[in-house]
């Protein structure tokens, strides 16, 4: 006689696996500087994130002088860094700010660069078969002749709003927090700018506003 299988009662519902908790996002900038406050030695992650961008612009500006106030652009950060308020400017152009108003300490500096490279635009282009370097040759290159020549006799007040609206991409109301100045101020510089850029460039200017 075939015995029918023995039923057994329904138990409670496994357990479900555990999930690890994904890692966590990458921090903001604005965490990092708060952080900071407490762990000085998160503030490396920002330079990390941002000192290529910063060395950039002031290469531009000041040439070989670059390296040397890049290490003061973060110094002076690192030690004004209780000071930043997040809701009025982001740490980019808090930190180009920052290198803009160094600039200003050498600004026989800049002028001489942009004379020297208004000189040189005779010369051959610079040949480079490395790619890590072509941005910055091209740099070097598009700034000689007429164009080193126009922003050379810019007034350092109205380069600095014209070069970071044009480099550094910043708006009128980051340019006017990173400089603390009106933003009324920074629409009556960069038209300035651009009225003596096109005088000597005409309106085909690479620094004009593309949009």
């Amino acid at each position: 006689m075939a015995t029918s299988p023995v039923r057994t009662a329904a138990g409670p519902p496994p357990e479900p696996p555990s999930l690890r908790a994904l890692p966590s996002a990458r921090p903001t900038d604005a965490a990092l500087v708060a952080r900071s406050l407490d762990e000085p030695e998160v503030f490396a992650d920002l330079f990390d994130r941002h000192a290529g961008e910063v060395y950039r612009y002031l290469g531009r500006r000041v040439g070989e002088l670059a390296d040397d106030l890049l290490s003061e652009t973060f110094l002076i950060a690192f030690r004004r860094r209780a000071d930043y308020r997040p809701e009025r400017l982001d740490v980019r152009p808090w930190l180009i700010g920052i290198a803009t108003n160094l600039v200003h300490g050498h600004a026989r500096t800049e002028r001489r660069r942009y004379r020297a490279l208004a000189r040189v635009a005779a010369e051959p282009p610079i040949r480079d078969d490395d790619p890590g370097e072509s941005a910055d040759r091209w740099t070097a290159q598009a700034l000689r002749g007429p164009l080193a020549a126009a922003l050379g006799s810019l007034h350092v007040r109205d380069r600095d709003v014209l070069l970071l609206f044009a480099w550094s991409q910043l708006g009128y109301e980051e340019i006017a927090a990173a400089l603390d100045i009106p933003t009324g101020t920074v629409r009556s510089r960069l038209n300035r700018a651009r009225r003596q850029m096109r005088a000597a460039l005409g309106p085909a200017s690479p620094l004009e506003d593309p949009r």
